[in-house]
């Protein structure tokens, strides 16, 4: 079940995207986070009375909790400002180390082995991320920092996500949607507060710090239905990401992530008109190849020797 719930996240992640790079140039993020939190914490809310009802809510490790939710609000923040001002194929292939991260952090925090071959596939997913930045080159049509923002956001997600398997042994996984999007409300809610007249943007060069620091303002009509989607596929998200982790090996359910590469080509080519060029194909090669190669390795772990029951309990 694991398998299936994380392609589920990953499709409606990059439709996700798709939308909020869609409204990036008239809303700010954090109206944008606020509109989805709050139309998506409805359907989770009917996830946890499907799972069990508010009592499933009670939990020993709000601490945990709340780290968890600052580690993805931290992770959407920098991918997000990434996507506004670059192709979103390329943004999502930078931010797809994220498994390969997930997969080294899984060895000191769940110890979970992993040996030198599926170390050594991560050391070729970074070298397809150095491929796509491109350090060498001297002009490059967005900033370093920009570049380098998906993939910070990539080990923000890594962590959560790792979090994810260690609280998903005694919570549910709406229970951790709830935490989630309660997170994103109080800190788009706290931007509002702070930056919501738009004064901090006034000046400001960076289309990045633009998209995070702009005036909020009444949505357009046909905005809306827009708005709306973002909300349904963050309900959808969180509740099969977190489920996906609390149920499966993260080294196992990582690599599956990467449908989401062809899925945000697709969107970008289709909506924005947007054509990976030769170093970023060359780099989404050199990733979707090492987690490939991790996830069959895994499986390989997780084969049991011939004339022994199979012991492992979750598939």
């Amino acid at each position: 079940m694991g398998i299936f719930f994380i392609c589920v996240g990953v499709i409606a992640i990059s439709a996700n995207d798709m939308m909020i790079k869609l409204l990036s140039g008239g809303y700010p993020l954090h109206q944008m986070i606020f509109a989805r939190s709050a139309i998506g914490m409805l359907f989770t809310f009917g996830f946890v009375m499907y799972e069990g009802g508010p009592r499933i809510l009670r939990t020993r490790h709000l601490g945990f909790h709340a780290l968890r939710g600052v580690f993805v609000v931290m992770a959407n923040m920098s991918f997000y400002a990434a996507v506004a001002v670059m192709p979103l194929g390329q943004a999502t292939a930078l931010f797809f180390v994220a498994p390969l991260l997930i997969t080294v952090l899984a060895i000191p925090i769940l110890g979970e082995p992993v040996g030198p071959l599926r170390l050594g596939a991560v050391v070729v997913g970074f070298t397809g991320v150095l491929v796509m930045q491109q350090p060498w080159k001297a002009d490059v049509e967005v900033s370093r920092l920009t570049l380098l923002l998906p993939v910070i956001g990539a080990g923000f997600y890594a962590l959560m996500q790792v979090m994810t398997r260690k609280l998903g042994v005694t919570t549910r996984a709406s229970a951790m949607a709830v935490y989630t999007q309660g997170t994103f409300l109080l800190v788009s809610v706290a931007f509002f507060l702070i930056a919501g007249d738009g004064r901090f943007a006034e000046g400001v060069q960076n289309e990045s710090l633009k998209f995070l620091l702009r005036a909020w303002i009444w949505p357009a009509p046909e905005d809306w239905i827009v708005l709306i989607g973002l909300g349904t596929t963050s309900g959808l998200i969180g509740y099969c990401l977190s489920a996906a982790y609390r149920t499966a090996n993260a080294a196992t359910v990582a690599p599956f992530e990467y449908i989401g590469l062809p899925l945000a080509i697709l969107w970008g080519w289709v909506m924005f008109g947007e054509w990976p060029s030769l170093a970023t194909w060359i780099g989404c090669a050199l990733i979707i190849g090492a987690g490939l190669f991790v996830f069959v390795r895994e499986q390989q772990k997780q084969r049991p020797l011939p004339g022994r029951r199979a012991r492992w309990g979750r598939r």
